[in-house]
């Protein structure tokens, strides 16, 4: 492995890299320089061993903090991947069928018409519940019983399984109780003891509050006057929407409290269970978690998925217009999948450039983790100053273009990288 340590105006950069993926380096310190990078991770794994651990810039803008190896921030939607992790894992033991109804382990979710929803379909956003339609309280986020008791008792936005909606912060409250249904621990404690403590992955759904002062201060992208948005972010300023559900109705997570510090980047969010979106890891984290799922499935001697369970991972299960997204998306059971809209909205760039093998999961702003088992290899990048966009953004593509072009990859005409 090469030392890496380079010095940026946002700071010094350091970790590792086999000299095979120089070009991921490369594109690593690109961003600082011209991509407006402040702080960020990024960790690639092929055949399980580490390969690319880079870290550096600014942890914190206000003081000056730097971001150091042990530095984690909020990867959003990214810990989607984690929390579906968890019910695959339960899937491949036998302990649930994925096919089967939600009722069969949670009865009160059968209410208002939602009695058919399978398990698959909450994995790939075809349940319609999309978000709460009751206001949520004050800190709601912080609670995922405020959550689930509305969900199960609502009508869902669309009949369950007729069409996808992303669920964009409801994802991870709806896994969270039928695993806590079934194994009688809450989604942050199944995945910390059975994956994230096995893996030795720096990676939590509910941050303990002594690793606080490891955490990176977010900072929200703010779209240019005559900067193209996406269609979701553009019907989030109706307040009769769905959109404006989705992201205005989360009990003051999206929103700057009293004191100016929003609601996602407090303690209380933090050491919350928000499985949809309030994972809090680094590159290594990710890449970590998606290391078993490039190799088969197993890792240094432990299962945690069969051979079967993962091409489930992998295969897609829902595809085309997205009812939330209002954007052409793609999912296997709880992953998203290879996607080019490049095209599909002139100036929005919401798209995930990997190969068709691939699956993982993007986060609001630009971070991404994802799989590969078709050569073997893992991918995870995190940063703390956002980028345009719900899904991967020019950052994170660059160092991933990289990474597949030095595997011998070559992109198609769809996007998608290919051997």
């Amino acid at each position: 492995m090469t030392s890496f340590s380079e010095n940026v105006p946002q700071g010094a950069l350091a970790g590792t890299y086999d000299p095979r993926f120089e070009s991921v380096a490369v594109a690593f310190v690109e961003n600082f320089k011209s991509r407006n990078e402040l702080g960020a991770s990024v960790a690639v794994t092929v055949e399980g061993e580490t390969v690319v651990n880079l870290w550096g810039g600014t942890a914190r803008e206000e003081s000056g903090k730097a971001w150091e190896e042990d530095t984690m921030s909020i990867v959003w939607s990214s810990t989607k991947g984690a929390a579906a992790f968890c019910m695959h894992v339960l899937a491949s033991r036998g302990e649930i069928n994925l096919n089967a109804r939600v009722t069969d382990y949670w009865p009160e979710y059968g209410a208002s018409g939602k009695e058919n929803t399978t398990l698959a379909m909450l994995l790939n956003h075809q349940s319609g519940s999309c978000a709460v339609r009751d206001t949520l309280p004050e800190g709601a986020y912080a609670n995922p019983k405020e959550w689930t008791t509305r969900l199960a008792a609502q009508q869902a936005y669309f009949e369950p399984g007729a069409h996808h909606g992303y669920e964009a912060l409801t994802f991870g409250f709806l896994l969270g109780e039928v695993i806590e249904r079934v194994t009688g621990k809450t989604l942050g404690a199944f995945f910390r003891e059975e994956i994230a403590e096995p893996l030795g992955i720096p990676f939590w759904i509910g941050l303990p509050e002594e690793l606080e002062d490891k955490t990176a201060r977010m900072i929200m992208y703010i779209p240019g006057p005559d900067e193209k948005l996406s269609p979701m972010l553009e019907r989030v300023a109706d307040k009769s929407s769905l959109q404006y559900s989705v992201m205005g109705n989360a009990g003051g997570y999206m929103v700057a409290g009293v004191d100016g510090i929003p609601g996602y980047d407090t303690r209380a969010a933090h050491g919350a269970e928000i499985g949809a979106a309030g994972g809090i890891t680094n590159g290594r984290g990710l890449a970590g978690m998606y290391a078993p799922l490039a190799m088969g499935g197993s890792l240094n001697g432990r299962e945690y998925v069969s051979a079967d369970q993962l091409l489930k991972m992998s295969m897609v299960s829902s595809a085309g217009l997205d009812f939330t997204l209002l954007l052409p998306t793609r999912f296997s059971l709880g992953y998203f999948k290879a996607m080019d809209n490049r095209a599909a909205v002139s100036g929005v760039t919401d798209s995930m450039l990997i190969s068709e093998a691939a699956f993982g999961h993007p986060g609001f702003g630009g971070s991404i983790g994802f799989a590969d088992p078709e050569c073997r290899m893992s991918f995870g990048y995190t940063m703390n100053r956002m980028g345009a966009g719900m899904l991967v953004n020019t950052r994170g593509q660059s160092m991933i273009d990289a990474l597949y072009q030095t595997l011998g990859y070559t992109s198609n005409a769809s996007g998608a990288w290919q051997r």
